[in-house]
């Protein structure tokens, strides 16, 4: 897509580490596409709370869309093919979506980037994201990308072991981290959101995570 081409020409891309990339601003270009399929997707498969198998609920609402969609519940950490709320397949991922997170690969060394699944999670003031592994995922060569939109949050960066130092990125909307390859197995997770708001999502904050699942 020409126009996102033209933004990722100026786009301030800070290096994380080998394998990984933050994006800043990257996504605005399509916040109104991006927004309308967010909308589109969670028409069809509702945002919901999940429980972990230890059975707590996670505060972050999430949705899938997909060939796949990750799912967590009491049976474990997994892909599913449909949606356990309705029975029904995940809707398919919408254009440009697909064409975001191939865009936003590149910067990072990943050429030719085709996700499966795009996860959508829903953050309001207090929502958090523990520490964690990506490690669901088939071919850790494949790179996560992570778009942020509405209210900005702060992202926590760290190692291959929780107990690494972690790094603090202040991440607003339109803004993507990218990383795979040697970085794919890092831990991450976002700090409880603060209380703020944003013109087109109000007082909420969405994320959209690209991934090959399969």
């Amino acid at each position: 897509m020409r126009q996102l081409f033209d933004v990722a020409d100026t786009t301030q891309a800070e290096p994380l580490c080998a394998g990984a990339v933050l994006l800043r601003g990257f996504a605005r270009a399509l916040e109104v596409a991006l927004l309308d399929g967010v909308r589109e997707v969670v028409a069809q498969a509702p945002l919901r709370q999940m429980i972990t198998p230890g059975g707590l609920r996670m505060s972050v609402a999430m949705t899938n869309c997909g060939s796949l969609g990750w799912i967590n519940d009491r049976a474990g950490y997994r892909y599913a093919a449909f949606d356990p709320a309705s029975g029904l397949p995940w809707p398919a991922i919408p254009a440009a979506f697909a064409a975001l997170a191939s865009d936003a690969a590149e910067p990072a060394g990943f050429a030719n980037f085709n996700p499966d699944v795009c996860l959508i999670s829903r953050y309001e003031a207090g929502t958090r994201l523990s520490l964690h592994q990506d490690r669901d995922e088939r071919d850790y060569e494949q790179p996560i990308v992570s778009v942020s939109l509405g209210v900005g949050a702060m992202f926590l960066f760290g190692g291959l072991k929780r107990s690494d130092r972690t790094a603090r990125l202040r991440l607003e909307h339109g803004d993507v981290v990218v990383w795979g390859g040697p970085a794919r197995l890092r831990c991450h997770g976002v700090l409880p959101l603060e209380t703020g708001s944003h013109p087109l999502t109000g007082a909420q904050r969405f994320n959209m995570t690209f991934r090959k699942a399969a």
